[in-house]
């Protein structure tokens, strides 16, 4: 039961956020864009939250399973969301209505990195079962 709660909010976090880059794409509108506009560096900081939270979900929907990569051991789900990053900010140097910002893809970088942290400390400490 468990498992399934983590994968359903992993898949549900995943689906708003391809929502957000959709309406970003397309110029649409949203509350959030109009929150984040609202605070100071509220983009970076909503860049980074979002990031951080997904790879942790992500992260545990995989039953936090790991897979080598540049020699460290790295969670699958991490490695998912960074891909994810990389495709997401890349793809804004070839859409029109966007614009590539360094900064943005750094405060997703460093979301990933917290969310894997977070999940390490989290696996560590509270010993987690396998879900």
């Amino acid at each position: 039961m468990l498992y399934r709660c983590v994968v359903i909010a992993a898949t549900s976090f995943l689906a708003f956020i391809c929502y957000m880059v959709y309406l970003a794409n397309t110029g649409g509108h949203s509350i959030f864009f109009e929150l984040v506009q609202r605070l100071p560096y509220g983009d970076k900081i909503g860049h980074f939250v979002l990031f951080m939270v997904l790879s942790s979900l992500v992260s545990a929907a995989w039953k936090f399973k790991t897979r080598q990569f540049l020699g460290w051991r790295v969670y699958q789900g991490s490695l998912f969301v960074l891909l994810f990053v990389v495709v997401e900010e890349s793809s804004q140097l070839f859409i029109p209505s966007r614009s590539f910002d360094p900064l943005d893809f750094l405060a997703n970088l460093l979301g990933v990195l917290a969310g894997t942290m977070f999940c390490r400390l989290a696996v560590k400490t509270a010993r987690l079962p396998q879900i």
